[in-house]
Order: structure tokens, then C-alpha cells, then sequence
């Protein structure tokens, strides 16, 4: 029997939500999204110290209880876990409390967490699944006909607390991409994210766009799953593991641009990748190699299934 209600409980970032949507429509689970506003201060401080997480997640949690919560991130961990005997509980990333808190856990093999109520998987779980990407293929085939091939398709994150990308790093990070263009003649088509500066946008833009790159300019429909599934290879930037592993659920090969910064997570979760011969680091040239899509998400959410009966 599948659950009566599911609601899946993050904070308004696109990664986490990705995360838990693709989760839910991989176990075929119609879900409800909540959108996680800590109220006050309290957005601001570590969620293992709010002393009532449900009277800081406010409305988010709001009753008549769902049967089944999916939470993702941290902050929504806290919610999930002070619920724990109310209602059955799945956490998405290393919850950073007591893992006995939730009957699942859902972790990345570089959060080095393991145990019997967690689901280890090679990266972040996601939406961009075959028939997903079968279906934008053709939509978006005849905005990208008249480019070059091999077509590289590029995603650009943002800066966070572990990595820089502002104007001068986009900036070099332009002329590398501008440099493969013009020596390995590629076609390239790009796409920031949510939390790319704008003028590391203006500055790709200036660049590629005078050389016949394609740039989103985040208006009209997304075309994130049309660049997915038709490029011949992907470059993101190593801020994202998010994009990094809906990048490799593709059957191309995927390069990794560097950035100032570090982030110890980060590097295991890319050194696996690499060991593994799915990624590459970008070296600003296009690199091409034979590879197979990697994705865990249909066989964790069957695993979860599994353990919940449903």
C-alpha cells in the first residue's frame, strides 16, 4: 500500500528539492512539496540547536500529518527527526544528528555515513532520468541544430561558503571554454543556475556568445534537460554536486572545472568519480571517452520501498 499523504520538507533550494522530488517520482509516490522558512533568527542557527524545531518550521508542518515525510538537508532534518513518532521519516544528506532520529537515511558516499536505516548511494539523488531526458531531446533538438558538434553543454553553479565564483573567475573560466571553441570547433550551449552571480553571467555571455555560444538568459522554459540530454559532453563546475551527479546520470562524458576554494566533502565525492572513470577534470580542452550513465536514485527509491512496503 502506498502511503496515504507524502510531503517532502527542504528549504527553497533548487539542489535539495531536486533531491527529494526525484526521489519521490522514482518510488512513483505523489508528494507534496513544503517549502522550510525557519522562523526568525533561527534561520541562521545550526538546526541541531533550535530548542522546538516545529514551532521553527511554522506552517511548513502545519497539520493533518502526512503518513510519510521526506526531508532534505539539515535543516529540515530537524523537523523530520522531532516528528519521529508521529509519523514515518526519511532524511536526504548526513542528517548531522542521531541517525536513530529517522527510520531512513538517504546519503551520499562521500558524507561517510553508514548504518542499518541508511541508503548509501555514488551521488546526490535527482530528476534527470532517461525518460525525462528522452522527452526534452526532441523539444529542444531544433534551438541547438545549427551549432557545431560535438556539442558541450556547460553548467554553471555558484559561489558558496567552500568555493569562489565571482566576475575574474568567470572570467577565466570564459576564456578556457572560448579557447576550446575555437581549437576543438565545438558547438556549446550553457546554462547558469539560481545562484550564479550576474555578472559572472554578463561576463560568459560577452565572451561565448560573440563566438555562437548559446546562453540561457533565464527566460521561456528551462532548457537544463534538453542540454543534458543532447550534449556530447558535459564541463560543471565543481561547486554542485547536485549538477555534477545529474551530469553523470547522462551518457556523456562529463569534465569538472575547478574553482578557488576547497571543500573536503567535495574532493571524496569527486575522487570516486574519478577513480571510477566517469569524470574528468577540465583542462579547457574537449575530452572525449567512452563512459555509462551512473545513477543510484530508481535503485534507492526501490530500496526504500522495499523497507516501507509499499
Amino acid at each position: 500500500m502506498k502511503p496515504s499523504a507524502t510531503w517532502l520538507l527542504a528549504e527553497d533550494y533548487a539542489g535539495l528539492y531536486a533531491q527529494a522530488v526525484g526521489l519521490a517520482e522514482a518510488a512513483g509516490l505523489p508528494a507534496e512539496q513544503r517549502v522550510l522558512r525557519p522562523r526568525g533568527i533561527w534561520r541562521h542557527i545550526a538546526a541541531s540547536l533550535w530548542p522546538a524545531p516545529l514551532a521553527v518550521a511554522g506552517p511548513a508542518v502545519a497539520p493533518p500529518l502526512p503518513e510519510l515525510l521526506i526531508g532534505a538537508g539539515g535543516k529540515a532534518a530537524a523537523v523530520v527527526a522531532a516528528l519521529h513518532r508521529r509519523v514515518r521519516g526519511a532524511i536526504i544528506q548526513h542528517p548531522r544528528m542521531d541517525p536513530r532520529r529517522f527510520d531512513l537515511i538517504f546519503a551520499a558516499r562521500h558524507d561517510e555515513l553508514t548504518g542499518p536505516n541508511v541508503i548509501v548511494t555514488r551521488t546526490a539523488l535527482h530528476r534527470a532520468t532517461p525518460a525525462r531526458l528522452a522527452e526534452a531531446a526532441p523539444v529542444w533538438a531544433p534551438h541547438f541544430a545549427a551549432l557545431p558538434r560535438p556539442l558541450v553543454a556547460v553548467l554553471v553553479g555558484g559561489a558558496n561558503g567552500r568555493y569562489r565564483l565571482d566576475a575574474p573567475v568567470g572570467a577565466a573560466l570564459a576564456a578556457r571554454l572560448a579557447g576550446m571553441m575555437r581549437q576543438d570547433r565545438t558547438g556549446l550551449v550553457l546554462t547558469p543556475s539560481r545562484r550564479t552571480d550576474p555578472a559572472v553571467t554578463q561576463v560568459l555571455r560577452d565572451t561565448l556568445g560573440p563566438l555562437g555560444a548559446w546562453v540561457w538568459d533565464g527566460t521561456g522554459p528551462n532548457p537544463y534537460f534538453g542540454m543534458l540530454a543532447l550534449a556530447d559532453a558535459i564541463v560543471v563546475t565543481v561547486d554542485s554536486v547536485s549538477m555534477i551527479s545529474e551530469a553523470v546520470a547522462t551518457a556523456a562524458p562529463v569534465m569538472v572545472a575547478d574553482l578557488p576554494g576547497r571543500s573536503r566533502r567535495g574532493s571524496t565525492f569527486l575522487r570516486g568519480l574519478i577513480e571510477e572513470g566517469r569524470v574528468r577534470p577540465y583542462q579547457g580542452r574537449l575530452d572525449l571517452w567512452p563512459v555509462a550513465p551512473l545513477d543510484d536514485t530508481a535503485a534507492a527509491a526501490a530500496e526504500m520501498c522495499r523497507r516501507f512496503g509499499y
